[in-house]
């Protein structure tokens, strides 16, 4: 069934306009009678039905209203050392239909990929534009947010504001196995950009309360790293069931 967000909750009925109500028109091809879902940003599935369709809008009205059965239990939020070209946009698709909350992009000391502010801007519109088409195509309940790109000093207080913060360090840490439970509501994660972290970041994670993982004995690219983890979180905390 078609899905479709919207920015806020919903009661009995709703217009649904701009360029969803055109694709709903001219590329579905749905008519008065026909079923869609909308989804609010709390994660709130609304069965709806088309009673008008008068272009340029689409009129539904609400049949029934349910939590989406598709988000994880656990709140999983992804720090990435930026990566270079178009890794950024495949790093989002791949998190995004895995089931990850949020997404902070960060300059590091290994970084290549600098920005200058106002192509920084550009980047994270058309990001956030990846995630929301990625959240649709995965019938998630929600679109992640993927936040403007930041340095790795401004991240640090908010990488570790979880239930667990892990750093993965291609030189070795602590493994997965032993770290995770399904009593975990909140998991942040780090990953770095080509050439990973410097010693002296890691360092500065674990001082300030973070753990040092491995995803195992190979190395695994950038943009590799986070689907491996985000996977093996979800699998660890039963949400691959």
């Amino acid at each position: 069934m078609p899905r479709f967000f919207i920015p806020h909750s919903i009661a009995d009925s709703y217009t649904i306009a701009g360029p969803d109500a055109i694709h709903i028109l001219r590329s579905l091809r749905m008519r008065t009678g026909e079923a869609l879902t909308l989804c609010d940003p709390d994660g709130m599935d609304y069965a709806c039905e088309i009673v008008d369709h008068t272009c340029p809008d689409v009129s539904v009205k609400v049949l029934s209203k349910a939590p989406c059965p598709n988000e994880p239990t656990v709140k999983i939020s992804l720090f990435q050392g930026l990566p270079k070209g178009d890794k950024p946009e495949n790093i989002v698709k791949a998190a995004v239909q895995l089931g990850v909350s949020d997404i902070y992009f960060c300059v590091t000391a290994r970084t290549v990929s600098r920005p200058d502010p106002k192509a920084a801007v550009k980047k994270q519109e058309r990001l956030q534009t990846v995630a929301r088409e990625a959240a649709m195509q995965s019938e998630r309940g929600r679109i992640p947010t993927v936040h403007p790109i930041t340095s790795f000093k401004e991240a640090l207080p908010v990488f570790l504001a979880a239930d667990l913060s892990l750093a993965f360090y291609e030189k070795g840490g602590e493994s997965l196995s032993g770290l995770l439970s399904k009593d975990f509501t909140s998991v942040n994660i780090f990953i770095g950009p080509e050439g990973g972290f410097e010693e002296e970041e890691i360092d500065k994670m674990v001082q300030s309360g973070a753990v040092s993982a491995t995803l195992g004995p190979r190395i695994l690219r950038t943009e590799t790293a986070p689907a491996v983890a985000i996977s093996s979180i979800l699998f660890a905390t039963g949400n691959m069931d």
